[in-house]
Formats: C-alpha cells, sequence, structure tokens
C-alpha cells in the first residue's frame, strides 16, 4: 500500500487522462483507524524508581453558580510512563527535545517487526539483525523513512506490572529485578548504517530490553535523532506492512519526552 501522503499527491497531478480525484478525508473514511494508545490513569505504568505515577486531581465538578455544569481537573505526569515518546535528547546530549521534533519525523509507513513466538518463552530477548533479515527475506526490504515498530507480545500483560515489567516492586532496588525483550544495541547500530528509519517503537516499557544496564540502543539511535516510542498497544492489530502511522505527542518546550497519543490507519 502506498502512503497516505503519495496517494493523495496523484488527486493534485496534472496530466491529459481523465480520473476521478479524491479529497483526504475520502481517502481516509475508506480505511480503519487502530489506537495505539493506552489512557493515563493510576492503572499507568512507570520506571520503578519514579517516586509518583500519573495523577488527576479534580478542581471542580458540578454545577456553577450562574446553574451551568462545568468541569475541570488538573493533571501530574513523569514524561516517561505509559504510552510516551522518548525525544532524542532523552539519550543524547545537543539532539532534539520534545518540541524540536519535524512533525514528519512522527508519521510515516509502519514495518512491524514480530518476535512474538521468539519472546514467549524468553523475556530478556533482544531482537537481533537476523530478525531483521529474516522479515525482508519474505516481505522485501524496509522501505526508507519506515516507522519501525516490534511486536513482542508483551502488550497483553500491560497493565499488570508483575508480568508487564517483571516486578510490582517500586524503588531504586527493583529495577534489577525488570525482565521485557526489547532491541539489541547491534542491531540499532547496524540500522543506522544499512537503514534509513524515522523512529522506532516497541510495544514493552523500553527501546532497551529490561536487564539493560548501559541503555546502549537508547544512545545509539538517539544520538542519530530517530526517537522512541514506548509502552505501545495494540499491534497485533496492525499488518506486517502497509499501516500508516501518525504519532503526535505532547508538545512540551525542551521536554525530554510526554505522553504519546499514536494511531494507524490501515487501508482497505
Amino acid at each position: 500500500m502506498k502512503s497516505i501522503l503519495l496517494i493523495i499527491s496523484f488527486s493534485f497531478m496534472t496530466c491529459n487522462v481523465k480520473k476521478e480525484e479524491i479529497t483526504l478525508s475520502q481517502l481516509l473514511s475508506k480505511g480503519q483507524w487502530i489506537d495505539l494508545s493506552y489512557d493515563f490513569s493510576d492503572q499507568t505504568i512507570y520506571w520503578p524508581n519514579n517516586p509518583v505515577g500519573f495523577k488527576l486531581d479534580t478542581q471542580f465538578n458540578g454545577i456553577t453558580p450562574a446553574g451551568f455544569y462545568y468541569s475541570s481537573n488538573a493533571f501530574f505526569s513523569p514524561e516517561h510512563g505509559g504510552t510516551h515518546l522518548d525525544a532524542p535528547v532523552h539519550f543524547a546530549k545537543g539532539k532534539w527535545s520534545s518540541d524540536e521534533i519535524p512533525l514528519n519525523q512522527l508519521m510515516g509507513d509502519a514495518v512491524v517487526i514480530d518476535v512474538t513466538e521468539k519472546c514467549a518463552g524468553n523475556a530478556d530477548y533482544q531482537v537481533t539483525t537476523d530478525d531483521i533479515t529474516a522479515w525482508e527475506k519474505r516481505n522485501g526490504s524496509i522501505p526508507d523513512d519506515a516507522i519501525l515498530l516490534f511486536r513482542t507480545g508483551w502488550g497483553k500483560y500491560y497493565p499488570d506490572k508483575e508480568k508487564y515489567i517483571g516486578t510490582a516492586e517500586k524503588g531504586d532496588s527493583a529495577i534489577a529485578k525488570l525482565h521485557f525483550p526489547s532491541i539489541h544495541p547491534d542491531l540499532a547500530s547496524w540500522l543506522i548504517k544499512n537503514r534509513k528509519i524515522k523512529a522506532v517503537g516497541v510495544d514493552t516499557p523500553s527501546i532497551d530490553y529490561g536487564q539493560s544496564k548501559d541503555f546502549k540502543t537508547h544512545q545509539v539511535l538517539y544520538a542519530e535523532n530517530i526517537p522512541g516510542f514506548e509502552n505501545i498497544g495494540n499491534l497485533d492489530q496492525l499488518p506486517l506492512k502497509g499501516a500508516y502511522i501518525i504519532a503526535l505527542p505532547m508538545k512540551i518546550k525542551d521536554g525530554t519526552g510526554g505522553p504519546l497519543r499514536i494511531i494507524a490507519w490501515i487501508g482497505n
């Protein structure tokens, strides 16, 4: 399937052949939207050493003195938790902060690398270059400017902390007990050298696996201004290729990340 932008461009081309033009709204109405985001609540999962998670405080909820209903809340959330963006500056000094990432970098054709079988019996599995080359042998080369998503199957555990991150404990000591799969640093380096991608995303809490001590995958990708999307939901509803991703985070000035609403469009 061609990307939305490519398809739309055809309607504006001038030529001598009579054709039916299609508007953006008409095109999108013929497809399906998939929400890849978890909601934010007291169930939202954060790194164990975050002292406070998501909080929603009611400022007003009821009938005003003027006689009409009104409600408003205040919320608090660490940048990194739930479905969220990792801006490159999170692990690479001087690279893009949340507000600096070009919009074009946050949308594009999706490629889904499914490694659920390998992760099923190994919570510490790290996706390798072999997984990519095996995918390409079956599906063709990863196209330039793709958004690369890794499906480990871990989404089925969210928001059960014990199963999803390996422990329900909190505090610095709990970090050593984290177990979940993700992207091997060697694969990150290989992607930089051999493929042109816009962003990466995982259905786990981090683009480094749970037992990582140096977060090398973060370092490698973010040094090249390649953002990361973490805690993505519903990847099992996407085809291996053919979906179009739009990932718009909260625009926090100088932010290292933030809550992310990520969606996918699949044409009929």
